[in-house]
């Protein structure tokens, strides 16, 4: 299989990544969400705030209505402080609270300088500028490279799953004994997995998706006896399950072997401080 041969989706003519997702995407169910985000935002973080973006399923216009969750991230002129991460977790919560279209929140907040540095160009700066969807200020993607799907993406997107794998491992044996209290953590490794497999084969598919599906059928084109393996984590990803099974076999076996394929075939993410 070549999948240099083909002209996967997410590529523009001169094969750069292109941006996944638009505010003209937004489906009409949630767009009173997001102006709801915008307007607090400014009234929240006033002149702290340098930008601010969507990513996920929102604006990508795949939200479900009551099952999806709204994704921020924010940019700051300076390091996010203990009360900033306050501030943005009030402000998720209060929308989830208010609007029934969204189940969740999450927001990622990072000063505009770590954004732009050389140690995160090929990963948070990608992110941004591939990913993510302007909401408020400037654009920080005029800052940024094209991108192409390559083995240096790869590597600094997802390289860094062996480190992750024993922090997971206590996330499961500190979590309730309880399917109510495991299900955070399958959808969570799941998306996770999904998307580091996905990676993984990334610069012979040559292209970009985020959909989780998708993904898995990439990956399992490669490696079809994980195929499987892959399908599931896809699946459960959407609609998880609290299996205690499940999460024994992402870090006892799926895990560990992803992550050592990954080094194998990309090499392992540089350390963050």
């Amino acid at each position: 299989m070549t999948g240099n041969a083909v002209r996967r989706p997410g590529l523009d003519a001169r094969g750069f990544l292109t941006r996944e997702g638009s505010l003209a995407r937004v489906p009409p169910a949630f767009r009173p969400v997001v102006a709801a985000a915008r307007d607090r935002l400014t009234a929240v973080f006033g002149h702290r705030l340098h930008s601010a973006y969507l990513y996920g399923s929102i604006p990508r216009g795949t939200a479900r209505v009551g099952r999806s969750d709204l994704d921020l991230l924010l940019a700051l002129h300076q390091e996010p402080t203990a009360a900033d991460r306050d501030d943005a977790r009030a402000l998720g919560a209060a929308l989830d609270e208010e609007f029934r279209q969204i189940d969740g929140h999450g927001t990622l907040l990072f000063s505009r300088a770590r954004l732009l540095s050389d140690l995160e160009r090929y990963d948070l700066g990608w992110f941004v500028a591939c990913l993510c969807t302007p909401l408020l200020g400037e654009d920080l993607a005029a800052c940024l490279p094209r991108y192409r799907p390559d083995s240096r993406l790869a590597r600094e997107t997802n390289g860094d799953l062996a480190r992750l794998l024993p922090h997971w491992r206590r996330r499961i044996a500190e979590a309730g004994d309880t399917e109510e209290a495991r299900r955070p953590l399958v959808r969570f490794m799941s998306r996770h997995l999904v998307r580091t497999g996905f990676t993984l084969v990334m610069p012979r598919w040559n292209g970009w998706t985020s959909d989780l599906h998708e993904m898995a059928e990439a990956f399992a084109g490669f490696y079809p006896e994980r195929g499987d393996q892959l399908r599931t984590a896809a699946a459960l990803a959407r609609d998880p399950a609290g299996d205690a099974a499940v999460l024994a076999a992402y870090v006892g076996d799926l895990g560990p072997w992803l992550a050592a394929e990954y080094a194998r075939v990309h090499g392992v993410k540089a350390p963050r401080p």
